[in-house]
């Protein structure tokens, strides 16, 4: 039998992914000129901690050259912000990129506030906290072809 945590996520999850997805055509011919893959990319950077392109190209499941391109175009969008670490890549999302990224999420702005909006200010807390930890959790996942 599965476990009870792991099936409350899988009840839970779909509840909320259908009550705030939207329908929508997101490629580069968009305002935000974003593909799919370039907003799954925004989704996976901070503006305050910086990642490595070549661990984000091994997690998402491409090629270093295509990361690479990738970075450039979304850089000359001014959406990312490259930097060295010494000799290493490092890679930020910026506030236009955030905002791009949020335009262009599969989960609808407004739905997603109008439900955070239904719980107390510690409830609240506890839903982001929660979420922010299967998120990094999904970060350190090695191997996985993400879809």
């Amino acid at each position: 039998m599965a476990d009870r945590d792991v099936l409350e996520i899988l009840r839970h999850y779909p509840r909320i992914y259908f009550k705030c997805h939207v329908r929508h055509v997101r490629a580069r011919s968009t305002g935000f000129a974003l593909s799919d893959r370039d907003s799954m990319l925004l989704g996976h950077l901070s503006g305050e901690v910086p990642r490595n392109p070549g661990d984000l190209a091994e997690h998402m499941g491409v090629a270093p050259s295509t990361m690479t391109e990738t970075i450039d175009r979304l850089e000359g969008l001014g959406y990312v912000a490259r930097s060295r670490n010494g000799r290493a890549a490092e890679i930020r999302i910026t506030p236009k990129g955030e905002a791009a990224m949020a335009a262009t999420s599969i989960l609808d702005q407004g739905r997603v506030g109008e439900l955070l909006a239904g719980l107390s200010p510690r409830e609240r807390k506890r839903a982001v906290e929660g979420l922010a930890l299967l998120g990094a959790a999904a970060d350190r996942m090695r191997g996985e072809v993400q879809s």
